[in-house]
């Protein structure tokens, strides 16, 4: 009788491994889609462990394109979204290979086994779902990273972590997170040699480095830094990488509401966070995001310039908020999610201009910024060197008008003899 197959998501890393090699023990067939930069490595630490496939799949200008470009656009923040593109290739191999069974690494405490699973459902509604820290066989026999790291050294699997450096690290194009081990205690400094992407700031260049960006209708058209001109989107956004890695922009250390209903730290390289959501677990994460916050930090400052006040309000209270929400839940192959993707072109059609900035030493900025196609800033209207094309007292009226509830509620106040 044939095996039955899985497809797992695999990033070449200590748990993987390990689950891969658990799968292999459980009398299955296993594909692999591989995630890790290395894909050489990956895929020959995939085999060795005894994978009957490894499948490497080049996702990075989707990534760029569908997910960080319109993430810049409406501002939205970064929260491990590349799982989505991550999850449609797996399904596309599942599909190809025969798979009945897909597979993931994500702990049963988190929120990317929800960002896996739900699109695993909406792209291929009939599959099946191995979770294995979610499977008491599993979690029982591996109750924590020391044992998972004692079953790869008897295994003789190839692996990173190390018992000195005990925490989780998840690795992709746009960001590193690191959580678990030591960091589990929201008052341990995280060591200096755990980032991986990014420069300590205090080791930084003692230079600043000033770059230029261009936007065509809130995307990111032309990076130039120095002499240095990159217009194709996954090629801008890789040295938009390079050079705030450098200078060690885009850290960050919180403690997080994770949707499961658990607060968690991450420590990130990242540019901000979502807001709360329902079901909530405190987890510690440490995140680094360079590039994204670099290109994020320039969009948010040139639509200060160009963007009319009540769109951006508008956008920034429901669409941003919504749109970054159904990526954090996982949602981003719902009806709702293609509804809100469809309204943000209407805010960016006039958020074109340039941004020029300065990174040093870990914090960026902003040394101006210009549009060729926004009238919506005046000038001679803002100047206080001149009167034209505004009269002074006008705004008298405007006073007058706005005064009026609030002088009522100063009267309901007094005469209730209430403090103001």
């Amino acid at each position: 009788m044939a095996k039955e197959k899985v497809c797992l998501a695999y990033s070449g890393g200590l748990d993987t491994s390990c689950i891969l090699s658990w799968l292999i023990e459980k009398g299955f067939d296993v594909a692999n889609v591989g995630q890790e930069e290395d894909f050489g490595a990956a895929k020959q630490k995939a085999l060795k462990v005894g994978a009957l496939e490894c499948i490497v799949s080049d996702l990075r200008e989707e990534f760029v394109s569908e997910l960080c470009y319109p993430a810049i656009q409406v501002n939205a923040i970064y929260e491990n979204v590349y799982l989505l593109v991550i999850a449609r290739a797996q399904i596309d191999v599942a599909k190809k290979n025969g798979c009945a069974y897909v597979s993931h690494g994500c702990t049963g405490k988190g929120n990317d086994q929800v960002r896996f699973e739900l699109a695993f459902y909406a792209l291929q509604p009939g599959i099946k779902v191995i979770a294995p820290w979610r499977d008491p066989e599993f979690y029982n026999r591996f109750a924590g990273r020391q044992a998972l790291l004692d079953y790869a050294a008897k295994s003789g699997i190839p692996v990173t972590s190390t018992k000195s450096k005990p925490w989780s690290m998840d690795e992709n194009l746009a960001h590193c997170s690191y959580e678990a081990g030591i960091l589990e205690d929201p008052d341990t400094t995280p060591p200096a040699d755990m980032f991986k992407l990014t420069q300590d700031p205090l080791k930084a260049p003692d230079q600043p480095e000033d770059f230029t960006v261009e936007f065509k209708a809130g995307l990111p058209s032309k990076l130039t830094i120095g002499d240095k001109s990159i217009t194709q989107p996954l090629d801008l956004f890789l040295a938009a990488n390079v050079i705030a890695r450098k200078h060690g922009v885009g850290r960050i250390d919180i403690v997080e509401n994770r949707f499961i209903g658990l607060k968690s730290r991450g420590v990130s390289i990242q540019l901000a966070r979502l807001q709360d959501v329902a079901l909530l677990i405190m987890s510690l994460g440490i995140y680094e995001t360079p590039g994204l916050t670099l290109l994020r930090s320039c969009h948010i400052d040139l639509e200060g310039l160009v963007l009319d006040r009540e769109v951006r309000r508008i956008r920034d209270q429901f669409v941003t908020v919504e749109w970054s929400k159904l990526l954090y839940d996982g949602k981003y192959f719902s009806p709702e999610r293609e509804f809100l993707s469809a309204t943000i072109p209407a805010s960016q059609k006039d958020v074109n201009g340039t941004v020029r900035a300065r990174l040093f030493k870990g914090s960026m900025m902003i040394l101006g910024r210009s549009s060729p196609t926004s009238k919506l800033y005046d000038l001679d209207e803002s100047s206080m060197d001149t009167v034209e094309n505004f009269s002074p007292e006008s705004t008298g009226g405007f006073i007058i008008v706005n005064a009026i509830r609030l002088k009522k509620y100063g009267e309901a106040k007094a005469e209730r003899g209430e403090k103001m």
